[in-house]
């Protein structure tokens, strides 16, 4: 092989990320902090949940490091659910596992009677990365997060329950587990993740699948190639008009796809080639119109090419963005103060800095929040090795004993404070209410 039939990538420059930090941090400097206009919970209680949290913060850090050594990808977190059980039987609150048709997912819950408020553990990992979204430390704040308020809830006015909710990395269990009638009398969820900043209202796109499947005609590639109708033609032609179509997209809409069919051999025409598209949008009305838009350059490419074509939707299940609520991320933001974060409002850090979860599914269906924390550095991205290093050091650590007791403090003041509970389920409602997820994009 010689020096011309060998070529290694060139790496990316990283001066639009050097610059985007440097006007980020200038934001950051700037930036006020998030207030609420509500009491939340008396002082009394507050204080009691806060003892609570930090009672349980060697347990909490275990928890984390233990599902950070023992990694488990989508539906197969046996392990990891059952260390979760095994500490809430530890504290006095035995879980049920396997609830909803997953094997994997938990309920527990404290209280007896009134509104109803859910903490939302993930514990699934990435193939060949492990914790690379830290999941690890999303399941130790929810425990944390329960723990420090369950023993409070009557007396908060209230009933709360820890949901353990398998594969959100792509399985879309919590869709699964809301079709199921899990979510069907919870009132409100609350659920963290960790990032490179504290935000308390960041963006999460919503998320649809979809497989272009081109039949051609097989046929000789040098004798008679005539006589074929090439399937690779036709996705390459769709491949190339969703290229396109990117230049007329919202700045805040993704396309982006593979090719996992694309014949067997250069000298047969492919009956059969497949390109496999994520599509993501920031609204549920924009990821729809862009599915419409994927499906024509679809048929276009089918027509074009002589072609026959398939489209298959979602083998998991649509994920929406993120409907935020605001006056209960307001209190979340409050109660990181105590442990000296200031979670950042919307529009600080840029919001196309972003990916999609099935929390969105359920922020139509009631209200929710999704604050993230800081465990890394701003240049490392999640879904690497180097954000999983960071989900299992001090600084992921740190942020399950701060992320739980910003949830505890959370719970116990909705549950506690009429006034706050009345303003969340306004907002919701303002912003459209319950939307009919399974429906929506049939």
């Amino acid at each position: 092989m010689s020096a011309d039939d060998h070529i290694v990538p060139v790496p990316p420059d990283s001066g639009y990320l050097r610059a985007l930090n440097t006007e980020t941090l200038r934001l950051i400097e700037a930036a006020e902090p998030i207030e609420s206009p509500y009491a939340g919970a008396p002082d009394e209680l507050r204080g009691a949940v806060s003892e609570y949290v930090h009672g349980q913060r060697s347990t909490l850090v275990e928890l984390s490091q233990e599902l950070h050594a023992n990694p488990e990808v989508a539906f197969a977190e046996h392990r990891s659910v059952a260390a979760l059980a095994q500490r809430l039987a530890d504290a006095g609150y035995p879980a049920r596992i396997g609830i909803g048709g997953l094997d994997t997912a938990l309920l527990a819950s404290a209280g007896t009677a009134g509104p109803h408020i859910a903490v939302l553990a993930e514990y699934d990992a990435l193939p060949g990365i492990g914790h690379g979204c830290g999941h690890n430390i999303i399941c130790a704040t929810a425990l944390g997060g329960f723990l420090g308020a369950a023993p409070l809830a009557d007396q908060l006015g209230g009933r709360i329950s820890l949901i353990g909710t398998p594969a959100e990395e792509g399985g879309g269990g919590k869709e699964t587990l809301a079709r199921a009638g899990i979510f069907d009398d919870v009132d409100a969820v609350v659920m963290l993740h960790p990032f490179t900043h504290d935000i308390a209202t960041h963006p999460f796109l919503g998320r649809r699948q979809l497989e272009m499947v081109f039949h051609g005609v097989s046929a000789h590639a040098a004798a008679q190639p005539f006589m074929g109708r090439n399937a690779l033609d036709a996705a390459v032609a769709a491949y190339q008009g969703v290229a396109a179509l990117r230049q007329h997209l919202p700045p805040s809409d993704r396309v982006h796809g593979v090719f996992t069919d694309g014949g067997a051999r250069p000298n047969v025409v492919p009956e059969r080639a497949a390109v496999l598209f994520y599509l993501r949008s920031a609204r549920p009305e924009t990821l729809r119109d862009l599915a419409d838009r994927l499906a024509r350059i679809a048929r276009g490419a089918a027509e074009l090419t002589g072609c026959g074509f398939e489209l298959s939707w979602d083998q998991q299940p649509a994920y929406l963005p993120i409907r935020f609520n605001h006056a209960l991320a307001g209190r979340w933001a409050v109660n990181q103060r105590p442990t000296g974060r200031q979670p950042l409002p919307s529009g600080i850090v840029p919001e196309y800095l972003t990916g999609s979860t099935d929390l969105g599914n359920l922020s139509y269906r009631m209200p929710a929040i999704h604050p993230m924390i800081a465990v890394s550095e701003p240049e490392i991205a999640l879904h690497t090795s180097d954000f999983a290093a960071a989900a299992g050091s001090a600084a992921g650590d740190r942020a399950v004993v701060d992320g739980s007791l910003g949830l505890a403090l959370t719970v116990a003041d909705y549950l506690a404070d009429d006034a706050l509970r009345a303003a969340v389920h306004e907002e919701f409602n303002t912003a459209g209410g319950p939307l009919n997820v399974p429906e929506f994009f049939s």
